[in-house]
């Protein structure tokens, strides 16, 4: 899909398609750029796996990490990956 700016030149987005949990640090850089909700802070299990913090009863999150919230409110602007400083995303194409 291409888009047009306002002074009509064309430009494609570049969607948030996934962040990679082994890689991200949790740092939030990217949720304080997006406007939008596409990404939230999710715990990770000391087996790799998300948790939802409301299920962390145990304690068992080791860390926490950013993820998809909302992915179809991203508008593929790609201000999260110039700020990411594990490249930790991958964008595309819808």
């Amino acid at each position: 899909m291409t888009a047009v700016t306002r002074d009509g030149r064309n430009w494609t987005p570049d969607y948030l398609l996934a962040i990679d949990s082994t890689v991200c640090i949790g740092c939030g850089r990217c949720y304080k750029v997006c406007g939008r909700g596409v990404m939230t802070l999710r715990g990770v299990d000391e087996d790799g796996n998300l948790v939802d913090d409301d299920d962390d009863d145990d304690g068992d999150i080791d860390r926490q990490v950013m993820a998809m919230a909302d992915a179809g409110a991203c508008v593929g602007c790609g201000a999260c990956a110039r700020v990411c400083p594990t490249n930790c995303q991958t964008h595309g194409a819808a």
